[in-house]
């Protein structure tokens, strides 16, 4: 009987542990990722500034196939907004909040059933005989010390789908 009130008394303090560390950690995450792409920078921007475009080439849409999207607003640019409900990559919502052809698309991304909210911005950038394209996302998990975990694991869950998504971009405008 001993041991099990040890066991009990080890999982109570490392619970405690856990969550007084989450304390201490930030709340504010930042990702980046970026890709040389061989085009112009317009014929990139139409990939980015659309929507609608953004299913071609994101690894959320083709994980999920069956995704469903609700768009809204104008086209592209600023106000251009979508939902989307997946039974795999959550639900969510995305508008557009800065537009600036060919080079800067900013976005705010909310995720609802979280009450998570992070802005994010794509830059295209003159390199060399093609552009770099720098996708950026970044905001504030609160005070939830359980959320302040995910924070600091946002670069490895997030990034690799940026690092998918630019890769994807990439193929995307560089094909004829």
């Amino acid at each position: 009987m001993k041991w099990l009130i040890r066991v009990v008394l080890a999982l109570v303090v490392l619970a405690l542990a856990f969550v007084g560390i989450g304390f201490l950690l930030p709340s504010q995450f930042h990702v980046e990722r970026s890709v040389v792409i061989n085009a112009p920078a317009e014929k990139v921007y139409a990939l980015i500034a659309d929507p609608r475009e953004w299913k071609r080439w994101t690894v959320w849409n083709q994980r999920d196939p069956a995704m469903k999207i609700e768009y809204a607003g104008p086209p592209s640019g600023v106000g251009a907004k979508w939902s989307w409900q997946s039974k795999t990559e959550g639900n969510g919502e995305m508008e557009f909040t800065e537009a600036t052809p060919p080079d800067r698309l900013g976005y705010r991304l909310s995720f609802p059933e979280f009450g998570m909210q992070s802005k994010g911005l794509l830059r295209v950038v003159p390199d060399g005989a093609g552009v770099r394209v720098s996708w950026s996302n970044e905001g504030n998990m609160g005070s939830n010390p359980l959320n302040r975990w995910f924070a600091l694991m946002m670069d490895r869950l997030v990034g690799p789908d940026f690092e998918g998504g630019l890769a994807n971009l990439k193929r995307l405008a560089e094909s004829s």
